[in-house]
């Protein structure tokens, strides 16, 4: 079901909790590159989460609510509760309005709950996220402030090759010589001998690094931000290790539910290309060096 869109914050707040509530304080949230979070303080004395941008990207909350509903409908792994979505004109904004996240201090063990979760998300029906094809995703939506292209496909490889490293290698072509150009080409020629189809297809989270992981009030991790598609495991798992690994607890029972591909680990740094072109073209030449290694790496 879809969320219910409004017309001003004002107007969705007192939809939801009344005519006599209203904003009495806005504390700005840190850590989001892309949208504004902010946390609002509410006459009745309740908090709520408010992730807001320009009005022109209202998009960005539409996809967002597709990929926390897609996510959430695997029952597997625990999500933000939202509340509603819209547009502002005297702020001049949209925004995307939730509960607030009470993180608690981590229940016993929580990396292995965790692991099992996202592993049992994995292995969750996906039948219903794309409707003509195996990989994808109904609805292009974005990572980070990309757009990230989900057009159906049949096979694993070939929606990998042509909706996730062709699109971003074509965004970045000002930073390449032709002598790159010519590996990266070679590169795509050989992607049918380097990776493998899935034993089945999985709704990815699609952006899984840490800082899209919290722990919420009963101390059990919660995803955020998510990029969906379906697609193959193992790039959700790759993610995790680009910007340095989670506990091992983590990897060992998320296998113990959903055992990974012999040769994952030879196949991880170029599920990570994608990310790297990303940074890339997001935050510029930083991320060179690190794009044309793992290029080099699999000629």
């Amino acid at each position: 079901m879809s969320l219910t869109s409004y017309n001003s914050l004002q107007d969705a707040i007192v939809s939801i909790l009344g005519e006599e509530v209203n904003i009495i304080k806005e504390s700005f949230v840190g850590g989001g590159d892309i949208n504004q979070a902010s946390c609002l303080y509410l006459s009745n004395g309740e908090r709520l989460f408010l992730k807001s941008n320009s009005v022109a990207n209202r998009s960005f909350f539409d996809a967002e609510e597709e990929g926390i509903l897609a996510i959430a409908s695997t029952g597997a792994v625990d999500t933000p509760k939202l509340l509603c979505k819209g547009t502002d004109k005297e702020r001049n904004i949209s925004f995307l309005l939730m509960d607030m996240i009470e993180s608690a201090g981590p229940v016993k063990d929580h990396w292995e709950i965790f692991g099992r979760e996202l592993a049992h998300m994995h292995l969750s029906d996906t039948k219903g996220f794309v409707s003509d094809g195996i990989y994808g995703f109904d609805n292009d939506n974005y990572i980070g402030a990309s757009r990230q292209i989900n057009r159906a496909k049949d096979s694993w490889i070939t929606f990998f090759r042509e909706c996730r490293l062709e699109p971003q290698f074509k965004m970045a072509e000002e930073y390449f010589d032709n002598g790159f150009i010519r590996n990266a080409l070679c590169l795509m020629d050989k992607l049918d001998k380097i990776l493998v189809e899935p034993n089945k297809p999985s709704l990815l989270h699609g952006d899984l690094w840490s800082g899209n992981i919290m722990i919420n009030a009963i101390g059990k991790a919660m995803l955020i931000d998510p990029a969906v598609y379906v697609g193959h495991a193992e790039a959700d798992i790759a993610m995790t290790e680009l910007f340095g690994s989670l506990p091992g607890a983590f990897y060992k029972a998320y296998e113990d539910v959903n055992p990974l591909q012999p040769g994952y680990k030879e196949r991880r740094d170029l599920y990570n290309l994608y990310h790297l072109l990303n940074h890339l073209n997001l935050f510029g030449s930083s991320y060179l060096f690190s794009v044309m290694r793992t290029v080099k790496k699999y000629l």
